[in-house]
């Protein structure tokens, strides 16, 4: 999966979770930058991105999440790990 995949997931979410149509995800987004991305939003976000992306993050990797594009990163990673035969949106 290409990071602009990866991206317009993730873009998709935020506006799901967040209820906002106009939101525009770089990687340096963080949560200071995007109103209501509080603490409660982001574990939903977490969790609908473990599900669209077929993955599970762990609580020293969500720790280390300091923006969108460690996000990305991450899943990325996650993603490869799997390989591309499994995964669901490759």
């Amino acid at each position: 999966m290409t990071q602009q995949a990866i991206y317009a997931g993730l873009t998709q979410i935020f506006r799901d979770v967040l209820a906002d149509d106009a939101i525009e995800l770089r990687p340096e987004t963080t949560a200071d930058d995007v109103e209501g991305w509080d603490s409660a939003s982001h574990i939903n976000i977490l969790l609908a991105a473990e599900e669209l992306f077929g993955i599970r993050m762990s609580s020293a990797e969500i720790e280390k999440l300091t923006s969108v594009g460690a996000l990305a990163d991450l899943i990325a990673a996650k993603l490869q790990a799997k390989g591309p035969a499994k995964s669901a949106h490759a």
